[in-house]
């Protein structure tokens, strides 16, 4: 009983939503995990919005899902609403979201976590690491107390010397009603890790039954429902609508007359903020063109009366706050229960990391989360669960797990992180991908289980299922491609009410390809198909394979030339300083990054097609210089 010793195989530092992947990972593969925590009761918490999915981090649920992670399960045991974006759209773009309950998903996942024979959960705060040798021994809390283990993970999301600001007032706290985490970092610089500022913010909560939502615009789920997790026997359970309203001159006007207020706005805040998801006050100065801006009014629960207020996060003082909220159609009498406040904390840059979110420096140490410079609970989720698996293979002395750009958005995530200076948090966007319609969200599974398997994380009974699933795809693709629709009456019948037209008998295969041809209407065409009963996960897949075949054969062929460059091994002890016709420019950024291959150094903002190429001769000619 190691444990009685405080002596563990891993210590992950934080039990958010990466905190919880990398645990778990750790754990079903067999090692002893402490999972240290600032507050026990706030395990996998949904700080900000209460929702999981939505355009590109829905198919990072689905990977997770697919590698053997937890989020897609805990979100369809514990939806609100599912909702199907883009739908209208290519299938690059589509996207699941589910509105989740916010005390179901912490208590769902806290009940994964305690019932793991491997996991030890502690409530404390960790403020110091301990090495030995350039490698990681164990930490120590607040309280001195020493635990040892051969891996650390740090997903202390962003309670890392976190501070609160609501105006231009501002306390240390990593959440609201949650202390920040103090000491780590002075820790991480005597390591030589470097750790720089980043804020984040989020909107205000208000009692739903001070909410007149007869003057908005009602937002249901879907009725057919879609589901994360590719594992069966998924829950049915009640749905709750969210509603639309949108901000008013009036509103515009209390925003610009408190900025003065704002202490962003006062440089009170250094770090920088996301990108994607301004603040309202933000979002004012920079659109001041736009009369109006959308705001979504989301529930966080069944069992509570707290909502949330979507595109309204704000770091103005509560009191300008009630004013603002009040201003907007059907929240003239809203009581406010939660002010909505920013949050300014402590990153790693995760140039310091390799692929594997391992530190360069210190063996054994990996990051994964709001740590590494992102935004987004699927984006640390999916980090969480490659540093915990990448933490188990460097217990064992395995290779590392390093996805990438074309086998996932999470390798995608990775390869930003580790290769591009980021300067504010990351938000993975289908645009960042150049190969998004190989990795769309309904083949995460084809694309990553069988990586899954082969790490231990995918049982035998769901690769079973999985193969099944391939089987009947390649199977029903097969028999669509020897179909033949016939041109008759009773063809053309059905196929008016699409404004569709057949001359000739043509295979199924072939009209599925026309664009507003679907799967069920092949269905109602032929009874063959209809008696099969195939699953909509099956038939959907199929439908995006018919469809897209000509433009998903060219985006294989350019990662197969893109593959070209990774072949293009960089020897680690490559001596940047001594390469001549480079810029030093892009010698200091070779060797800060220090990429693996041509193809990684080809990604490095900065680095010139030129420079590539004189790489690339030298590499060819073995005669790059050595440290």
């Amino acid at each position: 009983m190691d444990y009685l010793k405080n002596k563990f195989d891993v210590i992950v530092v934080g039990a958010g939503h990466a905190g919880c992947e990398a645990a778990l990972a750790c754990a079903k593969l067999g090692v002893k995990v402490l999972l240290c925590t600032l507050n026990v009761d706030n395990i996998a918490l949904q700080p900000c919005n209460p929702a999981v999915g939505g355009p590109a981090k829905s198919t990072l649920v689905r990977e997770i899902d697919a590698l053997g992670g937890v989020m897609g399960e805990v979100t369809d045991a514990t939806y609100l609403q599912m909702k199907v974006l883009n739908s209208s759209k290519g299938p690059a773009v589509r996207a699941l979201r589910a509105q989740s309950d916010k005390a179901e998903y912490t208590r769902y996942m806290r009940n994964l976590i305690e019932s793991n024979d491997n996991i030890y959960l502690k409530q404390c705060c960790i403020t110091e690491l301990l090495t030995e040798n350039g490698k990681i021994t164990g930490a120590v809390d607040e309280f001195g107390i020493q635990y040892s283990a051969r891996a650390v993970i740090l997903t202390t999301g962003t309670s890392l010397e976190g501070r609160i600001f609501v105006g231009l007032r501002s306390y240390s706290a990593g959440r609201l009603g949650e202390k920040a985490a103090i000491g780590l970092s002075a820790s991480l610089h005597k390591l030589g890790i470097v750790t720089k500022k980043l804020k984040t913010g989020t909107p205000a909560r208000v009692d739903k039954r001070t909410i007149d939502y007869s003057k908005m615009t009602i937002q249901p789920g879907d009725e057919e429902l879609s589901f994360f997790s590719f594992k069966p026997n998924r829950p049915i359970r009640k749905t709750c609508p969210c509603y639309l309203t949108r901000t008013t001159e009036e509103t515009h006007a209390i925003i610009r007359a408190n900025l003065d207020k704002s202490p962003m706005y006062q440089g009170l805040i250094e770090g920088v903020g996301p990108r994607y998801c301004p603040s309202i006050e933000d979002k004012i100065v920079r659109f001041a063109s736009n009369p109006s801006h959308h705001i979504f009014i989301e529930p966080e629960g069944l069992g509570t009366y707290e909502t949330y207020i979507q595109g309204f996060s704000t770091s103005l003082p509560a009191d300008v706050q009630e004013k603002m909220i009040r201003s907007l159609p059907g929240l003239e009498n809203a009581h406010i229960v939660k002010p909505a406040y920013a949050v300014e904390y402590d990153y790693v840059p995760a140039v310091q990391t390799t692929h594997s979110l391992m530190s360069k420096t210190v063996n054994g140490l990996f990051f994964g989360g709001q740590i590494n410079g992102t935004s987004g609970y699927e984006e640390a989720a999916a980090q969480g669960l490659i540093a915990g698996i990448n933490a188990f293979n460097y217990l064992n002395g395995s290779e590392m797990l390093e996805l990438s750009r074309s086998s996932s958005y999470t390798g995608t995530l990775i390869d930003d992180l580790v290769t591009k200076d980021i300067q504010d948090p990351y938000r993975m966007l289908t645009s960042r991908s150049e190969y998004r319609l190989l990795l769309r969200q309904d083949n995460a599974d084809e694309r990553l289980t069988p990586i899954g398997h082969k790490i231990g994380l995918i049982d035998d009974e769901q690769f079973e299922r999985f193969n099944n699933k391939q089987r009947l795809i390649q199977d029903e693709k097969n028999r669509l491609d020897g179909l033949k629709i016939s041109a008759n009456e009773e063809t053309n019948t059905i196929l008016a009410k699409y404004g569709q037209h057949l001359d000739r008998g043509i295979r199924a295969s072939e009209l599925l390809k026309r664009p507003d041809i679907s799967y069920k209407i092949i269905q109602e065409l032929d009874e063959s198909t209809r008696e099969l009963n195939i699953p909509k996960e099956v038939y959907e897949q199929i439908e995006v394979i018919v469809k897209y075949d000509g433009y998903i054969k060219r985006q294989q062929e350019q990662v197969d030339q893109a593959g070209k460059l990774e072949k293009f091994k960089i020897p680690e002890d490559i001596d940047y300083s001594k390469i001549e016709h480079i810029s030093s420019e892009t010698k200091e950024k070779l060797a800060k990054i220090q990429p693996k291959t041509l193809a990684q150094a080809a990604r490095i903002g900065g680095v010139k097609p030129a420079d590539i190429s004189i790489l690339m001769v030298m590499l060819d000619r073995n005669s790059v210089a050595r440290k």
